[in-house]
């Protein structure tokens, strides 16, 4: 999965896509990323800031994110949610606005 998820993320660079990695721990039979959150919540606050966007396409269910996504609200920016139709996040569709979420057959077209 981790070398799969290198080869994505390492085509979506070759595409011009700036991608902040985080660390990946293996915990047991877990494997999980750490920093990630914090990396994109301080990604689009400075961005807000510094006017660098007017909507801001966060492609994460993780929750954590609402406090970022309420200051770039705030600053009058736009929040568009991408997630898994199979896993949405009620509270990033409720503080978003637009939600696309992604089906199994949508997804398809991404395997390598």
């Amino acid at each position: 999965m981790v070398k799969n998820q290198q080869k994505f993320l390492g085509g979506l660079e070759k595409e011009g896509f700036d991608i902040k990695r985080g660390k990946i721990l293996y915990d047991g039979n877990k494997i999980r990323e750490k920093g990630v959150d914090v990396k994109l919540a301080t990604d689009l606050i400075i961005g807000a800031v510094d006017n660098l966007y007017d909507t801001a396409i966060v492609i994460s269910s993780d929750t954590d994110l609402i406090p970022a996504i309420l200051y770039i609200r705030y600053k009058k920016k736009k929040i568009e949610y991408v997630g898994f139709s199979a896993k949405p996040s009620t509270g990033m569709i409720a503080n978003s606005d637009v939600r696309r979420l992604l089906t199994p057959q949508e997804l398809e077209n991404f395997l390598i």
